[in-house]
């Protein structure tokens, strides 16, 4: 029986920070989470896949909520003049029944982002491109921007073949195991006609260090 561990939960603490960050005790506590949850299904469902939307998260102060939208778009998140940024606001309003601010940021390098890479596979598998093809180019695409390893599975009736079946994709070296290293780790649907085929990327962008170790680390010319 296989142990897989989700890369992000698995370095929370570590490396990672959470992606909500508030504290509540009892009852409290699981009515802010589901809020929480609902409040990212809303944001994912206004914003479409050609915004660029990879990460929301979410701090909470008292009677105070607030947002940052990590896109790879944002002035598409934003709008002409800021209009879908304020309407996306008073809408989070109405649904926490609490102030809320939303903060725009920018993803400098998308082509090192998984959920970006992962959901541009899927759209291009709903436009019937080759599943090869797509994953092909997500590789060399995040080589060349700096990637020290890439994998990307693709998992369902590829194709259109009878059976579903499983193929990958991978270039250099992907430590899953090494908490100290920075795995950035999605996936995504992509509907087609002949069912829903998964798409998972995995991407490694080096060892984060610690200040001490830093140090230790031998200068090299």
């Amino acid at each position: 029986m296989g142990r897989k561990v989700h890369p992000y939960g698995f370095r929370i603490g570590i490396i990672r920070d959470w992606k909500s960050r508030w504290y509540a005790e009892g009852e409290e506590y699981a009515t802010l989470l589901h809020e929480d949850l609902q409040i990212r299904e809303h944001i994912e469902e206004t914003s479409t896949r050609r915004a660029g939307v990879s990460r929301i998260e979410i701090e909470r102060f008292p009677n105070q909520v607030s947002i940052t939208v990590w896109t790879s778009k944002p002035g598409i998140v934003i709008g002409r003049r800021g209009a879908n940024v304020k309407q996306l606001r008073n809408e989070l309003q109405a649904l926490s029944n609490k102030s809320t601010s939303i903060d725009v940021q920018e993803i400098e390098q998308p082509e090192l982002d998984a959920r970006l890479i992962a959901s541009d596979i899927a759209s291009q598998l709903e436009r019937r491109i080759y599943h090869g093809r797509a994953m092909q180019r997500a590789v060399s695409s995040a080589m060349d921007a700096g990637a020290e390893g890439i994998k990307v599975e693709c998992k369902g009736r590829l194709s259109g073949s009878q059976m579903s079946r499983r193929e990958w994709r991978h270039e250099g070296q992907v430590p899953l195991q090494t908490l100290r290293a920075n795995i950035d780790f999605a996936r995504d649907e992509a509907a087609t006609t002949y069912g829903n085929i998964g798409v998972k990327v995995w991407i490694y962008k080096g060892e984060i260090l610690s200040e001490e170790e830093a140090e230790e680390q031998p200068f090299v010319v």
